[in-house]
């Protein structure tokens, strides 16, 4: 199963990060409309991804849910008809939720950079290094460090977990909220 080590990160100004990525990775980015739906697994972490009308792939992916650079190990499959596949997935494990976001991915070195907007979360940057199979995760580690230092990337804007963990907190919490809201109105 391939691996790779990656952060994920809260980004406060994500053209000047784009900027940044665009001059290491010495070309402009690659704009990606991405739609994500995630299914109930055992463990890991199951999704649809749709990028166009014509193409989607199945991912599986298990990482630990941890700020900081983290190995994710992970397999890929293309899919040829996504609203089948969608709606066999949807009756046999049930929907998650679904993650939509305009992704703009820059390729520095044998890093993934991608600078996300996510609907309903705002802006955010992954970075995904890379690792050959034999080697190991300790030197995809320090080039995360190494591109985070690079892009600006701060300690305390790291997050863990993914875009759909961020979306469920925010609806429990928006949820709490509403019933607070409608106790204290009683």
């Amino acid at each position: 199963m391939p691996r790779n080590v990656e952060i994920k990160a809260r980004v406060k100004n994500l053209a000047a990060m784009r900027a940044v990525a665009e001059r290491l990775a010495g070309a402009p980015a690659t704009v990606l409309q991405q739609e994500d739906t995630f299914f109930h697994v055992p463990a890991g972490r199951l999704k649809l991804r749709v990028l166009g009308p014509d193409e989607a792939q199945l991912i599986y992916y298990q990482r630990p849910d941890q700020n900081g650079p983290k190995t994710s190990h992970y397999s890929v499959a293309p899919v040829a008809d996504a609203r089948a596949l969608r709606a066999v997935l949807a009756s046999a494990l049930g929907v998650r939720g679904t993650v939509r976001k305009t992704r703009w991915l820059c390729l520095v070195g044998r890093t993934r950079v991608h600078l996300d907007e996510v609907e309903g979360l705002g802006s955010f940057m992954e970075l995904e290094v890379m690792l050959r199979p034999d080697e190991d995760e300790e030197s995809g580690r320090r080039t995360a460090a190494e591109l985070m230092n690079l892009l600006g990337v701060q300690r305390e804007d790291l997050i863990d977990g993914a875009y759909m963990d961020l979306l469920a907190r925010e609806s429990e919490s928006s949820g709490e909220a509403s019933a607070r809201e409608g106790r204290s109105a009683d």
